[in-house]
């Protein structure tokens, strides 16, 4: 087997999309068997090459991802240890957050950073998270220092919420060691109130994601940890990948176990994890989402785990949780093996209003969609969705269901990258620096990748990490900010999508509700159908997504009915609501355009 090596801007090997697989496992010789039977000749299940799809039937060719991250004007530097990656903590690093700091109506970007081995060594950072304000006319600013939320440890994941309900959305970033929670001051600056609140876990944490899970009106949190590791004595780097020597980890090191914290109400939290019924066996926790799966009107919460079974805490509607992964038929894939997850997103990518899952996994390994077939049952139809294929060779990381065209299907974002770079200096078909995925939805439950018919930026190879979405130039369609791990950032501007379809954005706030409205239900309805989202505080991979609901409605000019179901059970319904207008809606008010 050959690979030509490129190289993009950055001198990242790529892969060569002439670039050919071997065949695997049992399904192979099976489909293998079907193809020859049918007369359709053999196609493998694995991919022949990445980018190299053709678009999908109907696919607006006008449509392009453009990474404007440099003249947007993104300085951001991401660092994290050694280029060798010779321990752990080196490779995970890569949060990213949209938050509307200052509730302009335009979202800012929030990068986190990890720093140099030596400094953590020493216990110093000489390194900084960014806080970038959007200037309104494609160009941000960086504000971090006058903000105050430069950070002050190693750097993971971030989300956003407003905890406090004082109409100003706060930060919390989860870090290789003390958590930080930032309070939005409102004009501008933020506190660290990290310890006044009770929520500064000093475990290796991951992911966090806000959300009212009994519906109080105030928002609770819950903190992804992933395993017990100490940098003054780590494992030395001897471990075998395909015969490769690289870091050791995360099997055979002890799992950190997840906290779920109760919002108190009065600025402070406790840990309720056990009283919560959440006390299960500690597992390598990456990535988390909440959203009602069972329709019921709570949320629940999905866990991505790294090669161990992922959690699904379905919610009792008493304060406590069920863990029933397994039950569910979610935990993992759909031979019975554990997966290695990374990201996990939630969606009703088929329309017919059940929540489903989508988790990203290590190379060697596909990215698995878990449909929802109700009654508290899910099944992994990865393969028959058309979304495993292109994800083997690469190591997935943040990911969305996102409309990118407006044609009102949900589409499929991953950011991939993988974790040991010596797998540059040989040729086993598997790059460091690896391209971003696009499926487009078909809307008949398959999707086809697209990624390279969206343009050179995503085929473009980089170590991306945390990835998170948003209309951030507020023009109609959504746009993807990727935080690459030893790198600047990438910036998708989306061309095109707002001219592919009607839209509408939808911007809520609580009054009894949690102010930031996490967790509301959104149903738009149109002449083609009916689409369902929920609110969400934190998913992806350490990131959290824009606040404001997105729906493309195709070539529907008015949405039928939009109905909002709000976390305490109230619901709201609005009537022919004209397209292609950003709306806000105050609970108890009218849906208002947002000038």
């Amino acid at each position: 087997m050959q690979m030509n090596h490129q190289r993009d801007d950055v001198g990242a090997l790529c892969y060569d999309p002439g670039t050919q697989i071997i065949m695997r496992n049992r399904h192979t010789f099976g489909l293998f068997l079907l193809t020859l039977a049918l007369g359709m000749g053999f196609q493998s299940r694995r991919p022949a090459s990445l980018g190299t799809t053709p678009a999908a039937k109907g696919q607006n060719e006008k449509i392009r991802f453009v990474d404007v991250a440099a003249q947007s004007g993104l300085r951001f530097q991401h660092v994290s240890g050694s280029p060798e990656k010779k321990y752990l903590p080196e490779t995970f690093s890569g949060g990213v957050a949209w938050i509307d700091y200052n509730q302009d109506g335009w979202p800012d970007l929030y990068f986190v950073n990890a720093g140099r081995w030596e400094d953590l060594v020493e216990g110093k950072r000489s390194v900084s998270n960014a806080l970038y304000r959007n200037n309104r006319d494609g160009t941000f600013t960086d504000v971090t220092q006058p903000a105050g939320v430069a950070g002050n440890g190693w750097g993971m994941g971030v989300t956003s919420g407003d905890y406090n309900n004082d109409g100003w959305p706060d930060l919390y970033v989860c870090n290789y060691g003390r958590n930080t929670l930032y309070r939005n001051n409102g004009d501008g600056t933020f506190t660290d109130v990290t310890e006044s609140a009770g929520v500064g876990d000093s475990r290796w944490s991951s992911s966090a994601a806000f959300a009212d899970y009994d519906g109080d009106g105030w928002l609770d949190l819950y903190v992804v940890n992933y395993v017990a590791f100490d940098h003054k004595n780590p494992p030395a780097p001897d471990c075998q990948y395909r015969g490769i020597r690289v870091h050791c980890g995360p099997k055979g090191l002890l799992p950190a176990a997840d906290v779920l914290y109760h919002n108190n109400g009065d600025g402070t939290f406790a840990d309720v994890t056990r009283a919560a019924g959440m006390a299960v066996a500690p597992a390598y926790g990456l990535g988390a989402v909440w959203g009602d799966f069972d329709n019921d009107g709570d949320l629940d919460l999905y866990v991505a785990n790294d090669s161990m079974a992922n959690f699904l805490f379905q919610n009792q509607g008493n304060g406590t949780f069920r863990e029933i992964g397994v039950l569910a038929g979610a935990a993992y894939n759909e031979d019975g093996q554990a997966q290695a997850g990374m990201g996990v997103a939630l969606g009703d990518y088929d329309h017919d209003g059940l929540f489903d899952f989508y988790v990203t996994n290590f190379s060697d390994d596909y990215n698995t969609l878990y449909r929802n077939l109700g009654s508290g049952v899910f099944r992994d139809v990865s393969y028959a969705a058309g979304v495993a294929f292109p994800s083997w060779r690469l190591l997935g990381w943040g990911t969305a269901f996102f409309d990118y065209d407006n044609d009102g299907w949900e589409d499929l974002f991953v950011s991939n990258g993988h974790v040991y770079p010596q797998v540059d200096q040989y040729p086993i078909d598997i790059t460091f620096a690896q391209p971003k995925l696009v499926f487009r939805n078909l809307g008949n439950g398959k999707f086809e990748n697209v990624s390279a018919a969206l343009g050179s930026a995503l085929t473009e190879c980089w170590t991306g990490r945390g990835a998170a979405f948003a209309d951030y130039d507020n023009d109609g369609d959504m746009d993807v900010a990727v935080n690459n791990l030893d790198s600047r950032p990438s910036l998708f501007r989306n061309d095109g999508g707002s001219q592919s379809g009607s839209w509408l954005v939808i911007s809520l706030q609580g009054l009894n509700a949690n102010r930031s409205a996490i967790g509301t239900r959104v149903i738009a309805e149109t002449d083609s159908g009916r689409q369902m989202q929920e609110v969400q505080g934190g998913s992806s991979y350490q990131a959290c997504n824009d606040l404001r609901l997105h729906f493309g409605l195709g070539m529907n000019r008015i949405a039928r009915s939009v109905s909002v179901r709000w976390p305490n059970g109230k619901t709201q319904n609005f009537d022919n609501v004209k397209a292609n207008q950003r709306y806000v809606l105050k609970e108890e008010g009218s849906l208002e355009v947002r000038r």
